[in-house]
């Protein structure tokens, strides 16, 4: 008789809506339709360094599709990070590569962002069967067109500047919020497009606060009595210990003498239940990776493209970060509409005129 197929889960990085729902595509799948065995590694990669999983059966996944954060734990201890004397901490890979022997294991899926995703990538290079998932609420992960998580984190977010909208309103000022985004911008662009910020303030593009304030100026001269500023957390590196917000405030505060608040919306944006995207985009992505195993075919992250789950080797995507550009066709859009993203003044049609 061929040997029965044994795989094991882990979640790694920041938690984020969606991880149970992958977590749960994944093992319903291999067993129901393979026949495999599943194995639920804790608390990410160190769950394998120190040996600590236990057994996914069907019953034990069920109920789990609507559940915020991951059955699993996670951490994000990095393995192959080197200490300051240059040796390999523990000599973790190592350790990793022994418990995955140990496990019996014939491959491992990783659920998680960029870290993650280049941690599987070193782990296949050194002959360990690997396939990855790409989960973050800040949609970089390079190769996807999205990650699960975003989609929740966008309805969270925008939800927040809704109800921003109306104490704007009341008290006739500024209110800064500041959302998730070291690096890339997508959540403050989509939650500051459809909440209808006036500013979108994003890592990706260079950021002239003076613009800014003459903007927000334009709008009170106009009787507009109340604006809507969007910042991702990444703005800014200047500000030293200042949050963004805080950062942002304070510039617009002292340049335009406006009353100007801010808040930042901080981890509510990652908890919480999924939303039916995340939990649709999470499951398909869960049952892509079985048929990938079932099909000896390892070494890939699984990718949404034009509605298609499709492998991608991880070497062509670990190590990269998916950012905003300036010619986005929602930047473009929102620019036309009048939205200021700092780098001008005006928008996009009327800035030559």
């Amino acid at each position: 008789m061929a040997k029965t197929q044994r795989i094991g889960i882990l979640t790694a990085g920041g938690d984020c809506p969606g991880l149970n729902a992958a977590i749960r595509g994944v093992a319903k799948t291999a067993i129901m339709k393979y026949g495999m065995e599943v194995y639920g590694i804790s608390d990410g990669f160190l769950g394998l360094i120190n040996k600590e999983y236990i057994e996914l059966t069907e019953k034990r996944v069920s109920g789990i599709l609507t559940l915020g954060g991951t059955i699993l734990g996670t951490s994000r201890v990095k393995p192959f990070k080197k200490k300051s004397n240059g040796d390999s901490a523990i000599s973790k890979p190592e350790l990793i590569k022994e418990h995955y022997e140990q496990m019996g294991l014939d491959c491992l899926v990783c659920i998680g962002g960029n870290g993650t995703q280049k941690t599987a990538n070193r782990l296949s290079q050194e002959g360990l069967n690997v396939v990855g998932i790409p989960k973050t609420i800040d949609n970089d992960v390079y190769g996807t067109e999205v990650s699960f998580g975003f989609d929740s984190a966008v309805y969270i977010a925008t939800e927040a500047i809704d109800r921003l909208h109306s104490t704007a309103n009341s008290h006739k000022r500024i209110i800064v919020i500041e959302v998730m985004g070291h690096n890339a911008g997508w959540i403050a662009l989509y939650a500051g497009v459809a909440g209808g910020g006036d500013v979108i303030l994003i890592p990706e593009l260079d950021i002239n606060i003076d613009n800014v304030a003459k903007y927000l100026e334009e709008r009170a001269y106009k009787n507009k009595d109340y604006s809507i500023v969007v910042v991702a957390e990444g703005v800014a590196p200047e500000r030293k210990k200042k949050s963004a917000a805080q950062y942002i405030a304070k510039m617009i505060s002292s340049r335009t003498g406006l009353d100007t608040r801010q808040t930042v919306l901080g981890y509510t944006q990652r908890g919480g239940t999924p939303s039916p995207m995340d939990r649709i985009l999470a499951t398909r992505y869960g049952s892509a990776t079985v048929d990938l195993i079932a099909n000896n075919d390892y070494g890939k992250m699984v990718t949404l493209r034009n509605d298609t789950i499709v492998p991608v080797p991880l070497d062509e995507i670990a190590g990269k970060l998916k950012i905003v550009t300036e010619d986005h066709p929602l930047v473009k859009k929102a620019k036309a509409m009048g939205t200021c993203f700092g780098c001008n003044g005006m928008p996009e049609d009327k800035k030559d005129s």
